[in-house]
C-alpha cells in the first residue's frame, strides 16, 4: 500500500472520480462510448502506476465496494419480476443462447490465453473472465487462479463488453430489448448490465438475469472440471 495514502483515501478517491465521471456523462448526454466506468478506470489505473501501489493492495483497501456488488446484483431481480410475463415464451431459446453464450465466454478466454502460451495460474485466472467479479473471484480462488488478476480481467472485459455493445446491436440490428439483454449479460456481466438498462429497463432485466445465470453455469462448469 503507498504511504501516502490510506485505505480510506483509496476508498474515497474511487468514488469521487467515479461520481465526477457520471455526472460528466449525464452532462454529455450520456454518449455510449464514454461510460462513467470508463475513465474511472483509466484514472484510478494511473494512480495506483504512478503510485505504485500494489493490485491486490487497492482491491482490499476498496473491498466495501466489491462487497456492494452481491447486494446490487441481487436487487437486478425487481425489474426481472415486473418482466416475467415477456420471459416465459422466449424462456428456452433464452437458456439456449445462455449455454453457448457460456460455453463461448470459457472458451474464449481459454483459448486465446492458450495461443499466447499463458499456462498455469494465468491462464486459470482467466477462465471466468466472463462472469460477475465477486462470482470470478470466488471461482478462481477454487480453481488456483489468481483472485486479484481475475478481478482486473473481469473489469477490462465488462467496460469493452458495455462500450462495444450498442454499435454491435444496431450494426447487427438486434432491437428486441431481451435479446439485447442476454447478449449484453453474457457478455459483460455488472458492467454490461448497468449499460443495459441505458437502452431500456427491460434489457437490463435480461442482463441481469443473464449475469446471474452465466455466472452460476460457469461456476458449475470450471468447479466441476477443474477444482
Amino acid at each position: 500500500m503507498s504511504a501516502g495514502l490510506t485505505a480510506a483515501s483509496w476508498l474515497l478517491a474511487t468514488v469521487l472520480v467515479y461520481a465526477l465521471c457520471r455526472a460528466l456523462h449525464l452532462r454529455l448526454g450520456r454518449p455510449w462510448w464514454l461510460i462513467p466506468v470508463l475513465p474511472t478506470l483509466g484514472v484510478m489505473i494511473a494512480l495506483v502506476v504512478v503510485l505504485d501501489v500494489e493490485v491486490e493492495g487497492y482491491l482490499a483497501a476498496t473491498w466495501p465496494l466489491h462487497f456492494l456488488l452481491g447486494p446490487a446484483t441481487v436487487a437486478i431481480a425487481v425489474p426481472l419480476y415486473l418482466a416475467t410475463t415477456r420471459l416465459v415464451p422466449v424462456l428456452w431459446p433464452a437458456l439456449g443462447a445462455l449455454l453457448v453464450g457460456c460455453l463461448a465466454g470459457i472458451g474464449s478466454a481459454v483459448g486465446l490465453a492458450w495461443l499466447l502460451g499463458l499456462s498455469g495460474e494465468t491462464l486459470l485466472s482467466l477462465a471466468p473472465r466472463a462472469v460477475t467479479t465477486p462470482i470470478a473471484i470466488g471461482i478462481s480462488e477454487r480453481i488456483g487462479g489468481l483472485p486479484a488478476l481475475t478481478a482486473v480481467v473481469v473489469i477490462v472485459s465488462g467496460v469493452i463488453g458495455a462500450v462495444a455493445a450498442p454499435p454491435l446491436l444496431r450494426a447487427f440490428r438486434i432491437q428486441d430489448p431481451r435479446a439485447q439483454g442476454l447478449a449484453i449479460g453474457v457478455a459483460a456481466h455488472g458492467i454490461g448490465t448497468a449499460q443495459a438498462f441505458e437502452l431500456s429497463p427491460e434489457a437490463g432485466a435480461f442482463a441481469g438475469l443473464a449475469m446471474g445465470l452465466n455466472g452460476a453455469l460457469t461456476a458449475l462448469l470450471l468447479g466441476g472440471v477443474l477444482a
